[in-house]
């Protein structure tokens, strides 16, 4: 473990500043080279987290993230260091008395993943030698492999085929002919993908979910085994010929190319790993994905596996550059997680990115180009590599469980941490995939997280959380702080996190909210999904006295009625919910209800104002 400067005393920040800094939502943006480098679940932006840092700590004052997940915290140390002219308007903004300068952090990371991201994000090679290294590798790969994404556009010239739909191939409950979901489902001129079912040989219309989904024998060439698996067919092929790109149905010069796939051997190396499958399995579209190389097409296994292989030959440093290139786009858009939504007013279907947190897989799985959408990431990524290339501050990423920090007492100037929300996403399962490519899979054991699968109830979820903020209060110094961002809709898990810290001898200071400007995919979809995360300050001492139970809903509606005085963003249910959740935490008392009663109760009082706005 690297040694670190000792001070004193840790920097206290001026009153006056915390309440600004605390007393209104933070904007955390979701964008930027950083924060695009790396696709990784519930991640904050590193420039707000600079904000904390800055406010909490001085130039060579060591920070700690116990839950460092892809080493954003790391990122935010090294952003103090040459601050942006945006980074320190928004300083002087809320009126923060910040030194800038070089700062350093200690990540601790149970996850492989995790912790792989963030030693090559916050200590890479220099970007110009990685740039170069990249493009020889594509340009080599694709010398030998360009044939396969070749395509003929409408007019029989011959392009590049920039993505193919496949489809699931259904069987019609009337005359049990096999249709294709695409056939069946999808319309364009405007883009629809409908829950009705018609079949195209029969006529016969029903719900989608009475379709049944056909499943196929194969012969697996890594297993070496027949295995069994939902039947596909490509449905739709899209392209690019010159500087004119194009659609239409599958040609039969398309069937062959993939014949020709099917007899191209497999490049050496392919992980063939096991899939440890837990909480997010699913016994429908997941029928068939026991392996890694089920989560790919053919064509698509061929061309990773062969791009992985070759990024052996480079020097180490410049191997896990290229590596961690080759994983931002992996999960994300090389497997067939990848899928098309329709959107209002398109004629097309529009594609995008597997969706974060879940392994889902569509019936209407996409197959990418992955040639191109590398050439696409890498200025992405060559910028984030040089904006903390050759940076002063000292990183340390330790991929390992924060339960026992290798840490001396009272050594840590300041803490910041976002820890796993209960059980809203199963990390280790999540990043199977990655990992299984690294050949290093998470240790389970320790992971903090509600899960069924892993038999681990909230009691014992309370129990690792105390365990590593027990640590954490350890390492701190007397008088620092810790910045903790949370996020949950269920009052059970937010009084898991309260014991956790008040049995670790933290009390909460300050409370706010971070106001992520786009909300994870769990954090949309889930019911009773809290918009903008909680931010609790904690410190050593309660600053809170008052200890009498408040009823739930007269707290509720004086947060209501004080929430009709601010901008529409401070009006959500969401948004109240935050702020019930910062009410009872601050004043160290348990959070009373889940997010879905108040949702329904200020429903109810949205409903009753209009009915007397309309009455007067």
């Amino acid at each position: 473990m690297t040694k670190h400067r000792h001070t004193e005393q840790t920097k206290q920040p001026n009153q006056e500043g915390l309440d600004t800094l605390y007393g209104q939502s933070l904007a955390a943006k979701r964008n930027g080279s950083l924060f695009g480098a790396f696709p990784y679940p519930t991640k904050i932006s590193p420039e707000a987290i600079a904000l904390y840092i800055a406010a909490h700590t001085m130039p060579g004052d060591t920070v700690l993230d116990v839950f460092a997940g892809s080493g954003t915290t790391g990122l935010a140390a090294l952003l103090c260091e040459e601050p942006t002219e945006e980074l320190k308007g928004e300083a002087a903004r809320l009126g923060l008395d910040v030194v800038w300068g070089a700062r350093n952090a200690v990540l601790y990371e149970i996850g492989a993943l995790g912790s792989y991201v963030g030693r090559t994000l916050t200590a890479p090679p220099a970007p110009e030698e990685f740039s170069k290294a990249a493009i020889n590798l594509l340009e080599v790969t694709e010398s030998e492999l360009a044939w396969i994404y070749e395509g003929t556009d409408p007019d029989g010239n011959v392009g590049t085929v920039r993505h193919a739909i496949w489809s699931d191939i259904l069987s019609c409950p009337c005359c049990k002919a096999e249709v294709s979901l695409w056939d069946s489902c999808v319309s364009l001129r405007p883009a629809s993908i409908s829950s009705e079912f018609v079949c195209r040989e029969c006529g016969h219309k029903d719900k989608l979910d009475a379709a049944e989904r056909l499943i196929e024998t194969t012969e697996d060439p890594l297993l070496q085994e027949t295995i069994s698996r939902r039947k596909r067919k490509i449905a739709r092929v899209y392209g690019v010929t010159g500087k004119s790109t194009w659609s239409r149905e599958p040609l039969e010069s398309d069937l062959d190319l993939l014949e020709r796939v099917a007899s191209t051997p497999l490049p050496a190396g392919i992980p063939k790993v096991e899939i440890p499958w837990g909480d997010l399995h699913r016994s429908g579209y997941h029928q068939g994905i026991s392996h890694l190389h089920h989560f790919y097409t053919r064509r698509n296994l061929i061309v990773f596996g062969n791009l992985w292989a070759r990024s052996a030959e480079y020097s180490d440093e410049l191997r896990d550059a290229l590596r961690f290139w080759l994983l931002s786009y992996n999960a994300s858009h090389a497997t067939i997680m990848t899928r098309v939504v329709a959107k209002s007013g398109q004629n097309d279907l529009v594609v995008t990115s597997s969706q974060p947190g879940v392994l889902y897989v569509s019936g209407l799985p996409v197959e990418k180009n992955l040639f191109a959408g590398l050439r696409r990431k890498l200025s992405t990524i060559k910028k984030a590599f040089s904006i903390t290339h050759e940076k002063t501050g000292n990183i340390t990423v330790v991929n390992q469980s924060s339960c026992s920090l290798n840490l001396a007492d009272a050594s840590i100037d300041y803490a910041f941490t976002d820890p796993p929300f209960g059980g809203n996403i199963p990390y280790a399962e999540v990043n199977f995939i990655n990992e299984a490519w690294l050949q290093t899979l998470t240790d389970r054991e320790e992971e903090a997280i509600v899960s069924r699968s892993q038999g681990k109830a909230i009691e014992d979820y309370q129990e690792l959380l105390s365990r590593v903020l027990g640590e954490v209060h350890r390492v701190l110094k007397p008088s620092a702080k810790a910045t903790l961002v949370f996020h949950s809709a269920t009052a059970s898990v937010w009084n898991a996190l309260q014991s956790a810290y008040s049995d670790a001898g933290f009390f909460v200071e300050r409370a706010s909210v971070l106001d992520k400007k786009q909300g994870s995919f769990k954090q949309v979809t889930t019911k009773g999904a809290v918009k903008g995360d909680p931010v609790l300050l904690l410190g050593r001492e309660s600053t809170q006295k008052d200890d009498t139970e408040f009823d739930a809903w007269i707290v509720a509606k004086q947060l209501f009625e004080t929430s009709l005085t601010l901008g529409i963003d401070e009006q959500t249910p969401q948004r109240l919910y935050s702020r019930l959740v910062n009410y009872y935490l601050g004043r160290n008392l348990e959070v009373p209800i889940d997010a879905d009663e108040l949702y329904r109760w200020h429903g109810n009082q949205m409903k009753r104002m209009v009915d007397d706005h309309v009455g007067s």
